[in-house]
């Protein structure tokens, strides 16, 4: 009896032992159950693509595409895409779900106000409705709405959107987007506007309706094209931005580029090139 006793405890023991074995965290620290599941799925595929895009318009940087439909993502640069950079006028896109869920602006067809001051760009000296002052990308408008929206609920609201990143107190409220600290890559980028085309952003479904129609760029029987462009001037480095997504009856595509311009770059042309070089790679694709 007594050694049947001490067989079952011997038992016992090696059953506990086996167990733990299997919830101990591997050197890399990922727990048994983790790499088994990690078996399960070999994760999104990525795909090397766009060779030579860049190059042939003279820019560097990272087109990075994410097939939603196929859990897919096609960059030229998977590395250069997860580097942060100032989130310049595509902070535009944040920064008008802020005004719109605080009730800062009303809806899209809500008035913007020009006051007469002389601005940088000819097409912003004028009263416009939000929408236009979004698509003119409107910066003087953009940062008397930040003011007006104040530190406090910005920073609620971005923290509430987990919008990452976005360095800024009072005294930069109205221009932290295109110069200071704050930095967004290429995947947070399509990670905000993935979870906003799926409505999975705490807001209201007003503000989503009214930035919805702001966000069109160009609709077409085959698709509808969401976009922001950006563009900011740090230590005179040059820094350009388009990001968005194409909606199609398959799916959505989303996107992300950001390049600089090399040395011999005619910069007259670097306004226009930011989404050109994108919308040849979604050609490339055939997503266009």
């Amino acid at each position: 009896m007594k050694a049947k006793l001490q067989i079952i405890q011997f038992l016992s023991l090696a059953v506990i032992g086996l167990l733990a074995s299997c919830s101990t965290p591997t050197e890399d620290g990922e727990g048994q159950e983790g790499f088994v599941d990690s078996l399960k799925s070999d994760g999104p595929k990525e795909t090397v693509t766009f060779e030579g895009l860049l190059d042939s318009q003279l820019l560097s940087g990272a087109i990075l595409i994410y097939d939603q439909q196929n859990d897919e993502w096609f960059s030229n640069d998977f590395e250069r895409a997860k580097e942060g950079r100032l989130p310049a006028s595509t902070f535009k896109i944040p920064n008008s779900l802020v005004c719109l869920e605080n009730g800062v602006v009303e809806n899209d067809s809500g008035m913007i106000y020009w006051g007469g001051e002389p601005r940088r760009m000819e097409v912003w000296e004028q009263d416009m409705t939000f929408r236009e002052a979004f698509q003119f990308s409107c910066l003087p408008c953009y940062q008397e709405l930040a003011v007006e929206v104040g530190e406090d609920r910005m920073r609620e609201t971005l923290e509430l959107m987990e919008y990452p990143r976005m360095v800024f107190d009072s005294t930069s409220l109205n221009l932290f987007w295109v110069d200071g600290e704050s930095r967004i890559n290429n995947y947070e980028q399509i990670n905000f506007i993935q979870r906003l085309q799926q409505r999975k952003l705490p807001l209201k479904e007003s503000t989503y309706d009214s930035f919805n129609r702001m966000f069109v760029i160009e609709e077409s029987t085959d698709y509808t094209l969401y976009g922001k462009t950006g563009w900011s001037i740090q230590n005179n480095q040059n820094n350009g931005w388009f990001v968005g997504y194409v909606a199609k009856k398959e799916g959505n595509y989303f996107f992300a580029t950001n390049v600089d311009p090399m040395p011999e770059f005619e910069m007259e042309n670097f306004g226009r090139i930011r989404k050109e070089v994108s919308l040849q790679a979604l050609k490339e694709l055939k997503i266009l």
